[in-house]
């Protein structure tokens, strides 16, 4: 389906998809007060796991940034990304919906990601957070890997960013990988500045560039994406944190992360904007060794917890209380609801979207309960697993898809306490039949909406897709 066909589909002009929604609107000079619309700030670590951190259990990585960002703000521990590999996570963050509502759940060929030069990418009809707070007219920047189509209509500054700079996939996709890839590019904005990109200087240069997004734009209100590019394979950090970890390169990407928040940190407190800004901390999905995702069990590219479920740390000064732990499911899909709210911005209400506005959670963790009656665990475009309440139901599957190109496996079923059992070590389908039967009816009530394998949900939207990908920059040529 092309985009006018889309934008039938949803019932919009074809012209509203030739731009970015909310892209012709211009931003206000006047500044908010300090009780108005908050500034917003999310970074998000790549391949991270659960307890990689200090303040969710890591006793190996120096993390004292993200420990004291925990210190003053909420964490999330029962939140989860919508994948266990980075694209359909991303779409997810970007819409508010789950990746087969979207199509994001896989790339072209059948792939769990989007690779260099794909055809595929986030539709330009769908509405992105940074879409939804230009309306209010926030400032908005893009700085990171991206990973949502690298062709231009799919770029950030198509997609409701001003600006960007960044990677636009992987770390792992240049030239050095699979000679069939481009050199690994940095853009800036949609100009290719460096290929292939010095990754040892990844993250400073992502800090500075956010730093000083902060303080061009203090007088707000903005929202900062920061999507680094660490902890994923290949590992890079710079000079001053190479070598200096207790656990390799590995160990030094995080530590240099942790430096990255509190750059960001104490930029926002020289400005004076603590109390104006919210700042989120995640990671796209579970990390894959050496990570460390205890106590939760799998790794990234699974539906076990380990694969799905990540560390978030949510801080608002004044706003949010310092301190808590909020252990109610929320999801990566609930920042484009929550903060369309706290922005005073209207959320999208010509289509489905999945996310919660978790505005009681993180302001009264101590006393509120999840929004979300179920939660659906989809590898790629499988159903594999349903959460309701402290039940996790590993469906019963013939085919159960797994790894990377792996021929599928038998899986009978599983069921799991998650809250007496994370890291899903006893199997109680035998004695629950009553769970076990209403959960699978809820599994064919997302079959019917979302769709599972081959067979289409009733309310599934199209991806974006260009007839002719062109590489962002030239392949080196035989014997270079």
């Amino acid at each position: 389906m092309n985009r006018r066909e889309f934008a039938k589909t949803l019932g919009l002009g074809a012209a509203a998809l030739a731009v970015p929604y909310f892209g012709g609107c211009r931003r206000s000079p006047a500044r908010p007060s300090a009780g108005g619309a908050p500034n917003f700030i999310m970074i998000l670590a790549d391949d991270l796991g659960y307890g990689d951190i200090g303040c969710f259990g890591s006793t190996t990585h120096r993390t004292p940034n993200l420990d004291r960002l925990a210190a003053q703000g909420v964490r999330m521990t029962s939140f989860y990304s919508t994948s266990g590999v980075c694209t359909p996570s991303r779409a997810s963050l970007m819409t508010g919906c789950y990746p087969r509502r979207i199509d994001m759940h896989e790339d072209e060929a059948g792939d769990w990601v989007l690779f260099p030069v794909s055809r595929k990418g986030l539709n330009p009809g769908e509405v992105t957070i940074a879409e939804v707070l230009k309306k209010s007219v926030y400032a908005t920047s893009c700085v990171g890997k991206w990973h949502l189509g690298d062709q231009p209509p799919f770029l950030p500054t198509r997609q409701g960013f001003d600006e960007y700079f960044g990677i636009p996939y992987s770390n792992d996709m240049g030239a050095e990988q699979g000679r069939q890839n481009p050199p690994l590019p940095l853009l800036r904005n949609e100009d290719v500045i460096e290929a292939p990109v010095d990754q040892d200087t990844l993250t400073e240069r992502y800090t500075a560039e956010a730093v000083r997004f902060i303080a061009d734009h203090k007088d707000g209100p903005f929202f900062l994406y920061l999507a680094q590019a660490m902890p994923h394979t290949p590992l890079h950090s710079g000079e001053r944190f190479r070598g200096k970890s207790a656990a390799g390169r590995y160990g030094d990407a995080v530590e240099e992360l942790d430096w990255s928040t509190g750059e960001i940190l104490a930029a926002l407190e020289k400005l004076g904007l603590d109390e104006r800004t919210l700042v989120v901390f995640t990671s796209d999905n579970g990390g894959v060794r050496p990570a460390n995702n205890a106590p939760l069990s799998g790794t990234k590219g699974g539906t076990a917890e380990g694969s799905m479920r990540v560390p978030c740390i949510i801080r608002r000064p004044g706003r949010i209380p310092a301190g808590k732990e909020c252990r109610s499911l929320a999801t990566m899909m609930d920042f484009l609801p929550t903060f369309a709210h706290l922005a005073g911005a209207a959320a999208p209400s010509d289509r489905i979207i999945d996310g919660k506005d978790i505005r009681t959670l993180i302001e009264k963790p101590d006393a509120s309960k999840t929004p979300y009656e179920v939660f659906y665990y989809f590898y790629m475009g499988q159903l594999q697993a349903v959460r309701s309440g402290s039940w996790k139901l590993h469906l019963p599957l013939r085919e159960k898809r797994h790894g990377w190109r792996k021929p599928p496996i038998e899986e009978p079923g599983r069921l799991y306490d998650l809250d007496a059992d994370p890291a899903e070590s006893k199997d109680l389908i035998k004695e629950h039949p009553d769970v076990v039967a209403r959960f699978l009816a809820l599994a064919e009530r997302a079959r019917e909406d979302l769709g599972d394998g081959d067979k289409p949900g009733k309310h599934q939207r199209p991806a974006g897709w260009v007839d002719i990908a062109r590489p962002l920059t030239k392949a080196p040529g035989p014997g270079r």
